[in-house]
C-alpha cells in the first residue's frame, strides 16, 4: 500500500515536472512568434536594412563623390529614406548584385528590397510586394547602337541579333515570353553590363527598360533607342517594394507611406530630381 502511494506520488511530481516545461516551452514559443514580426523587430532594434541593386539610374545610382549610406541617390533612396523615418529608425543600405537582391527576399535575410522592382507572379510567390508606386517609366523595348534602330525594331527583327538582359529580371521573362528564336542570348548580372555590351558590339540589343536605358544613351552616346515596346499586362507596369514573404505588418506600413507619397506628388518630384541629378553626375 505505501508502495503505491509512492509511485502515485512519483507520477505525480514528474507530471508536473513535465507540465512546467511544457509551459516554459510555450511561453518562449509565443515570445518568439511575436519577436517574427518584422515591423516591431525593427523599431525595436532602431534600424532598418534595404538591398538594392545601385547601378540603375535614375531609381537608384550612385554618387561617388561622398561615401557611406549617403553615395547610394536615387528615387528609391528617397523612399527608403522617407520609410525608415516615418519608422523612427537608421536606414541602412545593403548594395547587391539583383540576383543575389531577389535570393536575399526570398530568404528573409533583409527587412526590404527597393531597387524598381516590377510585378511578376513568380516574384510573389516568394516575397510580399507592395502597391505600384511608380508608373511614370514603363514601357520595356530595345536599347541598340545609334544608326541600327531601324534595323532591330520589331521582335522578328532579333532572329539574327545576339540579346543580352539582366539575369532574374521582368526583361529576361519577357524575353522568354515573347521571343521565338534569336542568334544568341546573353544575361549579365546587372543592367548596366548590357548597355556596355551593346556600346562595346559584344551584343546588339539589350532588352531594358527604355526609361532608364534612354538616361544611358544621353549620358554615354553612341547609343539609340527604337521605337518598340513589349505587349506587358497592367499588373506588371510600376515600380514595388518587396520584403520577405509573410511580412503582412510591414508591407501593410509601407503601402501606407507610398499612399501618402503619391497623394503629394512627391514621388513624381523625386523622379525628376535624380533624373537631372543622374545627369549632372555623368552617370555610366
Amino acid at each position: 500500500m505505501k508502495r503505491s502511494v509512492r509511485i502515485r506520488s512519483g507520477l505525480k511530481r514528474l507530471l508536473a515536472v513535465l507540465l512546467s516545461a511544457f509551459l516554459v516551452v510555450c511561453h518562449g514559443g509565443c515570445g518568439r512568434h511575436q519577436e517574427t514580426d518584422r515591423l516591431e523587430a525593427i523599431r525595436q532594434r532602431g534600424y532598418l536594412e534595404v538591398c538594392t541593386e545601385p547601378y540603375f539610374a535614375p531609381f537608384e545610382f550612385v554618387d561617388t563623390s561622398k561615401t557611406g549610406d549617403s553615395q547610394y541617390v536615387g528615387l528609391d533612396m528617397e523612399l527608403a529614406r522617407y520609410i525608415a523615418e516615418k519608422l523612427g529608425v537608421e536606414l541602412r543600405i545593403v548594395p547587391l548584385e539583383f540576383s543575389a537582391l531577389l535570393a536575399a527576399m526570398s530568404e528573409g535575410k533583409y527587412d526590404m528590397a527597393i531597387s524598381a522592382l516590377a510585378y511578376s507572379p513568380e516574384r510573389e510567390e516568394s516575397m510580399n510586394l507592395s502597391k505600384g508606386y511608380y508608373f511614370g517609366v514603363s514601357d520595356y523595348g530595345f536599347l541598340t547602337r545609334a544608326g541600327e534602330e531601324t534595323k532591330y525594331a520589331s521582335i522578328e527583327s532579333l532572329k539574327d541579333a545576339v540579346v543580352v538582359t539582366q539575369s532574374g529580371s521582368v526583361q529576361e521573362a519577357l524575353y522568354r515570353q515573347q521571343v521565338p528564336a534569336c542568334k544568341e542570348f546573353k544575361l549579365v548580372s546587372s543592367m548596366t553590363d548590357g548597355y556596355l555590351m551593346v556600346s562595346q558590339g559584344k551584343a546588339d540589343v539589350c532588352i531594358c527598360s527604355t526609361g532608364s536605358a534612354a538616361l544611358y544613351a544621353e549620358a554615354n552616346g553612341g547609343l539609340a533607342i527604337p521605337n518598340f515596346s513589349f505587349q506587358v499586362d497592367e499588373s506588371m507596369l510600376g515600380t514595388r517594394v518587396a520584403v520577405p514573404k509573410g511580412d503582412d505588418n510591414l508591407i501593410a506600413f509601407v503601402d501606407q507611406c507610398i499612399e501618402e507619397l503619391q497623394a503629394s506628388g512627391q514621388l513624381e518630384i523625386w523622379y525628376d530630381e535624380a533624373t537631372q541629378y543622374a545627369k549632372t553626375l555623368g552617370v555610366q
